[in-house]
């Protein structure tokens, strides 16, 4: 496994230490405090509440375990149950507020933490852990007495980790192992087991903190935290569901800016449930969409299962950082390097043809009848002998090689064992990281259990995926981290003349008219078609010899949604009796339908260009969420769409257009001249800056179609749907 091998990182200071304001224009903090948990993890004074030494009882092996644990961290323990005297031959005492002295940890062994929850705060208790259970997992009522609990420890200033938390943050951890280490956050303490045993490969686990209910301390909490500690190399997380989207971002913006990588299992990729909004943005992207945005905002690096979470961690915590993106598959059987590469390309690693020097090096030991050009092929043979360690060091002196990936599917011995030394040795006098993948299913070969996991220096893997997936979020961590920029350094932190102009056309708990939605718009510097409401016939064919012909006719009116289906746009007209038939038609089809209208909208007809989708909904965990994709009527054909939570920079915006299926469009296909991109990502821009500044008064956006024009010609809000909260 790999070893002590990556340079120490020094902590930069946060944004508060750089004297950031606190909130942004929409009253959203912009950085957050981390918590000092030193004293809770290392804490000086522990009192057990519900402490016992009745054998058979629960609370007994509990009371025993951390008594050991407070020993080996150098804390005075003391009992706490008015039935007894002593515990373990401990002084017991009736209730914390007869304690000595003051307490840092208090352990609740009890049923109902509330009433006790209220003694440590009278007694200025720093940190309290409740295990109980019977919270907000188990329904409506359990979420009110949490809700009771957070609200006492809230207004205590005592910080609490759980309820339905557990001994995890108490294990014992092995001190004779050096290097970064891997710190875990498991809601669930069970999921952390797997990275807690990586200890007897050889990593080193530093931190555990299971966070239970997270009724006051959160996930983002305890990565605030770790991403400060320098011993951490990584942060390694299982979460089931975060408390709050704003923390969990400032949290993750943290850990980026220190260069800490957070890997995290999250549960809940699949919806539960269809959200209905009126707008298609609200219908293009669910709720997972958007945590899946912010992690890639923030550089979380989102895995499925446990032991992609070990692997990945390990590989980030340990390995120095890349010199080149090549990577180089080298195996014994053309089979293997032809599979491994196929599955690596795919996933999106470089495997380069190597040059034609390199390769006739190569073929010094490696018959001219063999692939050395990458994948390489040796033969089998040459490992057996001097050969080699020659290829080896061969392959990793090629300035374009980064990664040296050998896949060896099976033990063979002496040449299998042959092979793993020269790749351990080799490991150790090189600074790229090099990799196997031991594929026999017993595990128990020597070349295995003490050649490859006792090297310092290797990256041992068991699978041809796991491999792949770690060596790729290896690779994109570090181009990631070098090139990361904190959103909230550029953050605006006042309101522009834009939101009161818009605020006064919103209206709480209605749908706006396309009229008062484009208003809106154009208030943010939006462009919209020259356009003019009117409400007669007459009216009418004045303003279209206004606006100039042709022209669109739609109606416009609060609560109005898709206009097509009701048969109220008609479009091309291009004399003054289309015009004014028109009028009469829509008008008749409104008071056929029921629709009150607040006129009928005479607009210039815009035709060349890619229709395009640009909107905000609201996540009930994010907040205020900016959406771009295909529009017209792709965008429910096709629901082609990239999210991203505010705040977020000119750069992100133009990532969300380079993730569409559909983005090749915008570069000019079958002859049509390559929009305006320019233009486009201007309009996320503002569109964030609507969503930042009217926040929760704005519960939807939708402008569909945005017509985007060739390049230099701009973009145009066709049509616009907002609606207030």
């Amino acid at each position: 496994m790999l070893g002590s091998t990556y340079s120490t990182r020094s902590p930069g200071p946060g944004p508060a230490a750089r004297g950031a304001s606190d909130t942004d224009v929409g009253g959203r903090p912009l950085h957050n405090t981390v918590p000092d948990l030193d004293r809770f993890f290392r804490p000086e004074t522990v009192a057990v509440v519900g402490a016992s030494d009745t054998e058979g009882r629960p609370n007994t092996g509990i009371t025993r375990q951390l008594i050991a644990w407070s020993q080996r961290v150098g804390a005075r323990l003391f009992p706490v149950n008015p039935g007894r005297e002593t515990v373990f031959d401990l002084p017991c005492y009736a209730s914390v507020t007869d304690l000595p002295e003051t307490v840092d940890l208090a352990v609740l062994l009890v049923g109902d933490p509330l009433p006790v929850i209220e003694q440590l705060a009278e007694a200025k208790v720093r940190f309290a852990v409740a295990f109980a259970s019977g919270f907000a997992e188990t329904g409506e009522e359990g979420a009110a007495a949490q809700t009771r609990l957070a609200e006492v420890v809230a207004a205590s200033g005592m910080r609490l980790l759980g309820p339905n938390t557990n001994l995890n943050a108490f294990e014992k951890f092995r001190d004779d192992l050096t290097g970064p280490a891997i710190a875990l956050i498991t809601q669930s303490g069970h999921q952390g087991r797997p990275l807690y045993t990586l200890q007897e490969l050889g990593i080193r686990i530093s931190h555990w903190a299971p966070t239970g209910n997270e009724a006051d301390l959160e996930t983002a909490d305890f990565i605030s935290y770790f991403a400060e500690q320098p011993e951490v190399g990584a942060i390694a997380a299982y979460v089931e569901g975060l408390r709050d989207g704003r923390s969990f971002t400032l949290a993750a913006d943290r850990a980026a800016r220190n260069k800490v990588p957070v890997v995290m299992v999250k549960v809940g990729r699949t919806e539960t449930g269809a959200r209905m909004a009126a707008s298609h943005t609200g219908k293009l992207t669910g709720s997972d969409a958007v945590v899946d945005a912010a992690f890639k905002q923030f550089g979380v690096i989102r895995v499925d299962g446990l032991d992609q979470l070990q692997d990945t961690a390990t590989l980030l915590a340990r390995a120095k950082p890349p010199t080149a993106d090549g990577v180089v598959v080298y195996s014994i059987s053309g089979g293997t390097g032809a599979h491994f590469s196929d599955l690596a390309t795919a996933a999106g690693l470089d495997i380069p043809r190597l040059s034609d020097a390199k390769q006739t090096e190569l073929h010094q030991w490696i018959p001219d009848y063999l692939n050395v050009a990458n994948p390489i092929d040796n033969g089998g043979h040459p490992v057996g002998d001097w050969r080699g360690r020659k290829i080896i060091d061969a392959i990793l002196a090629d300035p374009s090689v980064g990664v040296l990936i050998c896949p060896i599917t099976g033990p063979f011995p002496p040449m299998s064992d042959k092979l793993a030394q020269d790749l351990a040795d080799a490991a150790e006098s090189t600074d790229k990281l090099v990799c196997v993948v031991w594929g026999s299913p017993l595990g128990t070969e020597d070349a295995y259990r003490t050649t490859l996991l006792g090297s310092s220096r290797l990256a041992t893997f068991r699978t041809f995926g796991n491999c792949i997936s770690a060596v790729k979020s290896y690779l994109d961590h570090h181009h990631f981290s070098a090139a990361y920029r904190s959103p909230f350094d550029d953050a605006p932190r006042t309101r522009s003349s834009s939101a009161r102009k818009a605020q006064a056309l919103m209206r709480a708990g209605h749908q706006l008219s396309e009229h008062a939605a484009k208003q809106m718009l154009r208030a943010y510097g939006i462009r919209v078609p020259r356009e003019q409401l009117v409400t007669s016939a007459a009216g009418s064919v004045r303003a279209a010899g206004l606006v100039g012909y042709p022209v669109v006719m739609k109606a416009s009116g609060a609560q109005l949604g898709h206009k097509t289906e009701l048969g109220l746009v008609k479009i091309g007209l291009t004399s003054a009796s289309q015009v004014r038939d028109a009028y009469r038609d829509l008008t008749d089809i409104a008071r056929y339908e029921g629709v009150e209208l607040d006129g009928i909208l005479v607009c210039q007809m815009v035709e060349r260009g890619v229709e395009m989708v640009v909107g905000v909904t609201q996540d009930p965990l994010f907040g205020p969420t900016v959406t771009v994709g295909l529009g017209g009527v792709l965008v429910e054909i096709l629901a082609d769409a990239a999210v991203r939570v505010p705040p977020f920079g000119e750069d992100m915006a133009r990532d969300m257009l380079g993730e569409l299926r559909g983005h090749r469009l915008l570069e000019g296909v079958r002859g049509a001249p390559p929009a305006d991109v320019d233009a486009l990502v201007d309009v996320v821009m503002r569109v964030q800056r609507m969503a930042m500044e009217l926040g929760g008064d704005l519960s939807e956006l939708d402008i569909n179609p945005l017509m985007v024009l060739p390049r230099g010609q701009g973009a145009v809000a066709l049509d616009a749907l907002a609606v207030c909260r």
